[in-house]
C-alpha cells in the first residue's frame, strides 16, 4: 500500500497487482486460437490465442512444429498481421494495445497505448506498409509500419491518423493491398467505407442483419465480401454501392472469410463449424472442405491454395487440403450433394493432413475458505490445486470428483476476501510481484493453466 499525507491526515491508496501462473516455458496454446498469419517465405504459421500468448510453429517441421512464444500481452489477442514481407508482426490485444514485434526474433519492440477499449481487428495494405487497428471504442487508426520499427525506448512517440464515425463497436477491418480503401464491420450491421489516403468517410452499405465479423477486399478496393452473424455472405460493389449478391451456404453465423486473389472463391467458416467453399460467380457452386468440432475463429490458406490452416474455439489447429480437382470440380461436387452442399454436403476431408496439438484450459475453479488454496478443473477433467502466497500449482490430483475435492479441502475458518480469480485466458498465470502480494489488500489472481514469472508491465 501505499500512505499518502492530506492536510494532516494520512490516506491510504489501495493498489492492484495482478499474477499468471504458466509453466515456464507453454508450448501449447491453453485455450481459443484468435488469428492466424502464414510466411510463406520460411513457412512458419503465427497463432494468437485467447491465453494471451502468440506462438510460432515450423510448418516443415510438424514432428516438432514449436518454435517460440512471444509473452507481452494480458489479455486475448484478438488478431494479427506480418507486415515487411514477414519481419514485422503486429497484434491487437483485449489489454487495449497494439503490439509491434520482431517476428523473426520473436520480441516485442514496443507498445501502442492509443485504444481506450478492446482492440479487435487489424487490416494490412501491403504495398503501402500501412496498418489500421479497430476495436470497442468505435475508432480506427492508421499507422505507418516503417515508423512503428523504428520507435524506441526513448523515442516511443508515434501520430497516427484517425478515422472516427462508427456507431458501435468494431469487431471487422479490411483494406486493399494498395491501401485506397478501408472498410469496418460493427454492431452497427452496416459496412462503413473510407479513403485511408485522406481519412475521408466514402459510404455506409446496408443489408446486414447482425453484427459483421469478417471482411476481405479485392486488390483494387472495388469488390468487398462480408460475413455476419446473421447467417450470410454478401458480395458489394463499392462503386456501385450496392450488394451484388446474398451467399447462404451457412447454417448459423459466419465468422471467419478466405478469398482468392482473383475473387473467384470465397471460403468461409463460423458457429456451425463448417469450411465452405463458394463460387462466386455461381452462388449455387458450394462444397463443404470439413468439419470442425468447434466453431472456426480465423483461417489462413497456404501459397499453395493446397490446404487451409483452420482455427477454433478450441486450442489445436488444423491443417486441411485442397486438391487441384477440389477448386476445378465444384460444381460436379454440387451436383453430387443436390445442389446445396453449404448445407447438406458430407465434407470432402474426414480427418485433417496435420495437426498444432493444443493443450486443456481451465474452465472451473473454487477459491477454498482459507483463502489461499484454489482447486481447478480444465477441459480434460483434470483437477489442480494451486497455491496462490506462493502463486504455483501444488498438485496434479487427476481425474477426481470435483465437488467432492472441494468439500474435502474446505477448512472451519474465515478469512477476508482478498483476491480474485479469473478464468479468462484459460489457463494459469504465475507470479508478478508475488512479495507484494501478500501485503497489499487487493489483488486480481488470473487462473490458467500454465505458469511462468510474468515479466510484464
Amino acid at each position: 500500500m501505499a500512505a499518502h499525507k492530506t492536510g494532516g491526515q494520512s490516506t491510504r491508496k489501495k493498489i492492484q497487482v495482478s499474477m499468471v501462473i504458466r509453466d515456464e516455458v507453454e508450448r501449447r496454446h491453453r485455450a481459443g486460437v484468435n488469428s492466424l498469419q502464414y510466411d510463406p517465405i520460411l513457412h512458419r504459421l503465427y497463432s494468437a490465442g485467447r491465453d494471451s500468448i502468440i506462438r510460432i510453429w515450423n510448418c516443415k517441421n510438424m514432428n516438432e512444429p514449436y518454435i517460440q512464444s512471444m509473452e507481452h500481452h494480458t489479455d486475448w489477442v484478438n488478431d494479427i498481421v506480418l507486415c515487411c514481407s514477414g519481419k514485422t508482426l503486429i497484434s491487437a490485444s483485449s489489454d487495449t494495445t497494439v503490439k509491434v514485434w520482431n517476428a523473426h526474433k520473436g520480441f516485442c519492440m514496443s507498445t501502442l497505448r492509443t485504444h481506450r477499449d478492446y482492440v479487435k481487428a487489424l487490416a494490412y495494405a501491403k504495398d503501402r506498409e500501412l496498418v489500421a487497428s479497430a476495436g470497442l471504442d468505435k475508432t480506427i487508426y492508421l499507422w505507418d509500419v516503417n515508423t512503428l520499427t523504428a520507435l524506441t525506448a526513448s523515442n516511443n512517440t508515434v501520430t497516427t491518423s484517425t478515422l472516427s464515425g462508427s456507431k458501435d463497436s468494431i469487431y471487422s477491418l479490411a483494406m486493399n493491398v494498395t491501401g485506397t480503401a478501408i472498410v469496418s464491420g460493427s454492431t452497427e450491421k452496416v459496412l462503413r467505407v473510407w479513403d485511408p489516403r485522406c481519412c475521408t468517410k466514402l459510404m455506409k452499405l446496408r443489408g446486414h442483419t447482425d453484427n459483421i465479423k469478417a471482411l476481405v477486399l479485392n486488390r483494387d478496393g472495388t469488390k468487398c465480401l462480408s460475413a455476419s452473424s446473421d447467417g450470410t455472405i454478401k458480395l458489394w460493389s463499392l462503386g456501385e454501392q450496392r450488394c451484388l449478391q446474398t451467399y447462404r451456404v451457412h447454417n448459423e453465423g459466419v465468422w471467419a472469410l478466405l478469398a482468392t486473389d482473383t475473387f473467384s472463391h470465397v471460403i468461409s467458416g463460423g458457429r456451425d463449424k463448417r469450411v465452405v467453399m463458394t463460387e462466386l460467380s455461381h452462388p449455387e457452386k458450394s462444397v463443404v472442405i470439413c468439419e470442425e468440432k468447434e466453431p472456426i475463429l480465423k483461417m489462413a490458406m497456404t501459397p499453395d491454395q493446397s490446404s487451409i490452416w483452420v482455427a477454433t474455439s478450441e486450442s489445436t489447429i488444423n491443417n486441411w487440403s485442397i486438391s487441384q480437382r477440389d477448386w476445378q470440380d465444384i460444381g460436379d461436387y454440387c451436383d453430387s450433394a443436390g445442389g446445396m452442399a453449404g448445407n447438406v454436403g458430407v465434407p470432402l476431408n474426414t480427418e485433417p493432413s496435420q495437426r498444432i496439438l493444443g493443450a486443456p484450459a481451465i474452465r472451473h475453479c473454487h477459491i477454498l475458505n482459507d483463502r489461499r488454496y484454489v482447486l481447478t478443473k480444465d477441459t480434460d477433467e483434470n483437477v489442480a490445486l494451486y497455491d496462490v502466497l506462493k502463486a504455483c500449482k501444488v498438485e496434479d490430483l487427476g481425474h477426481v470428483d470435483f465437488e467432492q475435492e472441494i468439500k474435502k479441502r474446505n477448512k472451519m475458518v474465515y478469512v477476508p476476501n482478498w483476491f480474485n480469480v479469473d478464468l479468462k485466458t484459460g489457463d494459469s498465470c504465475k507470479k508478478r510481484d508475488t512479495h507484494k502480494l501478500i501485503a497489499l489488500s487487493s489483488a486480481e489472481f488470473f487462473m490458467s493453466r500454465s505458469s511462468h514469472a510474468d515479466k510484464r508491465k
